[in-house]
């Protein structure tokens, strides 16, 4: 780890937009909040939940995903999962990753 006090700071900037986008990848397929959390921190990447509800109720205003409660286990649940819209987006996101992505190797490398 490094020493720099600053490193948290810009680690967690960094993380911030890559969160957008993993989240939206994973509501590919419908989710209550939880399991949504879960299902993340499943494949690595841990949130919580005081960053994961407000991105996913900012994703739903700005009409990427929809939403609807149901009773499951007795319990009403909200459940996400990308709309037309979120789906176009993800597409050109994915895609404008790749790109940072590729640019960054050759930067870094």
């Amino acid at each position: 780890m490094s020493d720099n006090k600053h490193y948290p700071k810009l680690k967690n900037e960094l993380r911030r937009g890559v969160l957008i986008l993993a989240v939206l990848s994973e509501l590919r397929v419908e989710h209550y909040g939880y399991s949504l959390r879960k299902s993340l921190l499943n494949k690595g990447l841990e949130i919580d939940e005081g960053t994961l509800y407000p991105l996913v109720r900012r994703l739903e205003t700005q009409s990427l995903l929809t939403s609807e409660w149901r009773e499951e286990a007795n319990r009403k649940k909200r459940f996400y999962r990308l709309s037309d819209n979120g789906k176009s987006t993800l597409e050109q996101l994915i895609k404008d990753w790749k790109d940072v992505e590729d640019a960054l190797n050759k930067i870094i490398e």
